[in-house]
């Protein structure tokens, strides 16, 4: 089994329940791991015999640029798209954190995590 995974990916993103949370918009964090069997014996140096970091960072990416309500619906959606993309994926974490969400007092972050077995 491999894990790779994703970790402090930072984005200014529109996503909140609140209107002004949508219109001010936050900084968020995101972290994906996914576990999975390689095709082959032997990677051997090849980018087609792992799973692409690069492409996860793009589905976080794209992601949050579409304002959603709810962490969890950006947390499943990049989670359904990862999966998508990689259907030989054995596990899937992903983690959407916002960075000094607007509380009555000091928090460093707030998030919601998704774990699904492929």
């Amino acid at each position: 089994m491999i894990k790779v995974g994703l970790h402090g990916a930072e984005f200014f993103a529109r996503h909140g329940y609140y209107k002004e949370e949508q219109i001010l918009g936050n900084y968020f964090i995101v972290d994906i791991e996914a576990s999975f069997e390689p095709q082959n014996t032997s990677i051997n140096d090849d980018l087609n015999n792992t799973l692409n970091y690069e492409r996860l960072y793009q589905i976080a990416a794209e992601q949050m640029e579409h304002p959603q309500k709810l962490l969890e619906t950006v947390a499943q959606t990049i989670a359904d798209n990862t999966l998508q993309l990689f259907p030989y994926i054995a596990k899937l974490q992903v983690t959407v954190k916002k960075l000094n969400p607007p509380l009555k007092g000091k928090v460093a972050a707030s998030s919601v995590t998704i774990n699904v077995n492929g």
